[in-house]
Parts: structure tokens; C-alpha cells; sequence
């Protein structure tokens, strides 16, 4: 099989771009793409699938052991032509000192080659040392080629070339030239995404034509041959057949891990999605999920859509099991306001939300269960889980008994709670892995058949 680990000195060198338009450019080969995003990022995923037309993973080591990592990525490159998996950060860069969880790490764990992607501005003779370093460091990396990016013109080039190969053995296979077409726009937590964007496709293509005029795609091919992993099948879960869960997917609220969605088709739940933009009612459901994404700027179309939040709201009163997570939990406050914008919103929990010119809580989180919901593990033992948000709620939510987890490390809802629960609603800034065993997806399952047992007497006598 084929796979390429595609890593950078440094972070905003490029990769996420070269990364899109690689996955373009290869899949107009014909080949099946199939790509992985290190981390628990959302937004660039969203990309990485729009641009290979296959659902992205993360590979993350805070929330996914080593064997969960090996075995959703066996499973999934097993029946692509070419993986492509982009690192965060730079090579060697983590949050360990011994690196046990850098790209590096996870490159060596997937036995991917790696190829370097050199933000090249300002740099000429100086290229030669920083990839010996970057060679030398761990010598069990199969750093074997080097893109370089953001050219200024075909002098600059020529001078990178020349000292790569008077000092170093590592191949050139591309050369990728400063362009407007490469620029995605931002905002402020990062790309803009995908689903949101009406010319996302028209940018992957235009990507694509400058990815592919200056990278060799047969000689990045050549470097991606590696043994094939053993595939393991898809772990059991409990059984969900028969249940229905409404999930909002549009431009407002996008942010759900594939291997999440997967796993839920595989325990038999049907996936109804609905736009809460533009539905005006919820779908006839055993359970709600919202997720996160950018409600903040969709103020005003949330707030219009009052049919679709009134019965949201009357669902939730009525015990329908609802998960939702930052987005999510945002557009079930009372109010939602950025600035002199506000709007109304579902109104569960009683609090209003506003945004913060600054990060409020960001990064890798621990999360204690207070064992007040059986959607968190019974045990005392610690959930990983991440943030990234910048709004706060105020007042906050009273009362350590309405929460399902104590924060150990990061913010959560209060600095020291997170996961606030009204009936059979968890809503929580910190995002959790729903897949695995330790996953929300199987308890969530299991709360959904309690109560499409007590709807199903009702649906008979209507």
C-alpha cells in the first residue's frame, strides 16, 4: 500500500494547502485517496474530505491509545490507492519532551515515510542544515523527500535544489510557487470551513492546478510504498438498530469526527440530519446530536428559525437524549451575542452566551466524571477531551450536582465544571470522543432505547 506522512519544520508552513491540493491532484489520477489529520482538529478535515471526495480521520494520542490509532487507520488505508496524513505543528513538535506524542511519533507508529513541507521564504544556502538536523535528530523517521513551498521564482528555487543536494541524500519532488489561489480564508479559529464555503470546490480546484504544476506526483508516488497493516474490524458497539438520531449538519454547526459517525451507522442508528438554518421543525427522533462549529456567525438566521427552537426546546423538556458540544451547547443558552449582535436562541439552559476577543479555554483537557450521568464513566478515572472556544456564559449554571465532570486540566463551562445536564441533556464546551470504550456514543446509545421505549407505546396509540 501506499502512504505519506506530510510534516513541516514549523506550523503555517503550508501543509494543510499542500495537503488539499495533493489530494486533488492524486484522485484526478484515478487513485482512491485517503486521508488523516493528526490532532483533534475539525476544519481542516471538512477540506481534506471535500478534496478527496472520502470522509477524513484524526489520529490523535490524547484521545485515542496507540492500538485505536493503528486500528482506524489499517481500516481505513486498506482500501485507498494512497494515504495522505498531515501533521499539526512541526516534525518534532508536542507537548512531551521525549516526543512521545509529536508527528514524528505518529509517523513511526504508522511506519509512513515522511515528506517535509519548507516554508522557504527568506531561506537559501540555510536549507541544507536545517534538514540535516531534521535527519539526524531521530534517525528511525523516514524523512525521504522535501516540498518546498512558498517560492518566490526559479532563481530561489534553483539555489534550494543546489544545497539540497550538495548536503543532504533527500529528494526535491516539488516546488510550489507564493500564489493567491493557495489562500484560504480565516477567521478567528482558523480556516474558514469548508461546509460553509459555496466556492470550496472552485478553491480545491484551483488549489490543485497549482499543487500539481510543481510537485513530480509520479516521484512523491514512488516514496509512499509501505507494508500493509493488519486491518481490524470495526469494534462492536451496542445495538442501536431501529433508533433515529437528529443531527444538525449545515453551514452553523459541522464539527463531528467521522469515526463517530461511523460508529454510530454501525450500531444501526439511522443519522437524520437537519439544517438549523432553514428546517423550520425537528426531525421525529430518538435522540439530538449538536456539535460544534461557528453559531457566533449565524446569530441572526438561528435566531429567525423559531419554529425549529421552540421544538428543540420542547424535545429536550420532554427528555428527548440530547448530546451537544460547544457549538452546541452555545445555541442552547438563552442568547448568543458577538459584539452589538444578539439573538435568541433555544433557551434550555439558563444562561446567556457572548463572545470574547480572546481564547476563553484552548487545547488538550482532563475531565473528572462526577458520576451525575451515565453518559460519562462510572469510575473516578480522567477523560481526555479538547476546547477551543472563545465565548463564556453568564450567570454560569449553579450547582457542582448539574455537572458531569470536574475539570482537571483546561476550562470547561466554569474554570471548574464542564458538562452541564438538564433531564437527558449533556451539553459541554470540551469535546470527547464518542468512538471506543470509553467513548459517549455507547451510554448515549443505551439512553436513546430507554426512551424510544417509552415513545413507542404513544406512536401505537396515535
Amino acid at each position: 500500500m501506499s502512504s505519506l506522512y506530510l510534516s513541516a519544520a514549523h506550523k503555517s508552513s503550508g501543509k494543510t494547502t499542500l495537503t488539499l491540493g495533493l489530494a486533488r491532484a492524486l484522485r484526478r489520477q484515478g487513485l482512491a485517496v485517503q486521508t488523516f489529520k493528526k490532532g483533534p482538529d475539525y476544519i481542516d478535515p471538512i477540506w481534506h474530505a471535500l478534496a478527496s471526495g472520502r470522509p477524513c480521520y484524526n489520529l490523535d494520542f490524547h484521545l485515542m491509545t496507540r492500538a485505536e490509532i493503528l486500528a482506524l487507520y489499517a481500516r481505513h488505508a486498506a482500501s485507498a490507492g494512497i494515504s495522505l496524513i498531515e501533521g499539526n505543528k512541526g516534525l518534532y513538535d508536542g507537548m512531551d519532551l521525549e516526543g512521545s506524542d509529536s508527528n514524528a511519533a505518529l509517523a513511526k507508529l504508522l511506519a509512513a515515510p515522511v515528506v517535509l513541507v519548507l516554508d522557504t521564504q527568506g531561506m537559501t544556502r540555510g536549507v541544507a542544515p536545517l534538514l540535516q538536523g531534521y535527519q539526524g535528530f531521530d534517525p528511525q523517521v523516514r524523512l525521504c523527500g522535501v516540498i518546498l513551498n512558498k517560492v518566490a521564482g526559479p532563481r530561489h528555487e534553483d539555489k534550494l535544489r543546489a544545497a539540497i543536494e550538495r548536503y543532504t541524500d533527500l529528494r526535491v519532488v516539488g516546488a510550489v510557487p507564493r500564489s493567491p489561489h493557495l489562500a484560504i480564508e480565516e477567521r478567528h479559529l482558523g480556516l474558514i470551513p469548508g461546509n460553509e464555503s459555496a466556492e470550496a470546490e472552485a478553491r480545491i480546484e484551483a488549489i490543485a492546478d497549482v499543487v500539481a504544476g510543481g510537485v513530480e506526483l509520479d516521484a512523491l508516488r514512488a516514496l509512499a510504498a509501505v507494508p500493509a497493516p493488519a486491518v481490524a474490524d470495526l469494534p462492536a458497539c451496542v445495538d442501536g438498530s431501529g433508533l433515529r438520531l437528529a443531527i444538525a449538519q449545515d453551514r452553523a454547526f459541522g464539527f463531528y469526527y467521522a469515526e463517530d459517525l461511523d460508529s454510530l451507522r454501525a450500531a444501526g442508528v439511522e443519522l437524520v440530519p437537519f439544517d438549523t438554518l432553514r428546517d423550520p421543525h425537528l426531525p421525529d427522533a430518538d435522540g439530538l446530536l449538536l456539535g460544534g462549529g461557528f453559531p457566533e456567525v449565524f446569530i441572526e438566521a438561528l435566531a429567525a428559525n423559531r419554529s425549529l427552537r421552540a421544538d428543540i426546546r420542547r424535545a429536550i423538556e420532554a427528555g428527548l437524549p440530547t448530546y451537544a458540544e460547544c457549538g452546541g451547547l452555545m445555541y442552547l443558552t438563552r442568547s448568543l451575542s458577538w459584539g452589538e449582535r444578539r439573538g435568541e436562541m433555544v433557551g434550555v439552559i439558563p444562561a446567556d452566551c457572548s463572545m470574547q476577543p480572546r481564547p476563553v479555554g484552548r487545547g488538550y483537557a482532563l475531565l473528572r466524571p462526577t458520576g451525575a450521568t451515565p453518559l460519562a464513566p462510572a469510575d473516578d478515572s480522567l477523560l481526555p477531551a479538547h476546547e477551543f472556544h472563545h465565548s463564556s456564559l453568564s450567570p454560569l449554571p449553579a450547582g457542582a450536582g448539574s455537572y458531569a465532570y470536574r475539570v482537571e486540566r483546561g476550562t470547561g463551562i466554569d474554570g471548574r465544571h464542564d458538562g452541564f445536564l438538564y433531564k437527558n441533556l449533556l451539553a459541554a464546551y470540551c469535546h470527547r470522543r464518542g468512538s471506543g470504550t470509553r467513548g459517549w456514543i455507547a451510554p448515549f446509545i443505551q439512553r436513546m432505547q430507554a426512551h424510544a421505549s417509552l415513545r413507542r407505546p404513544l406512536r401505537r396509540a396515535a
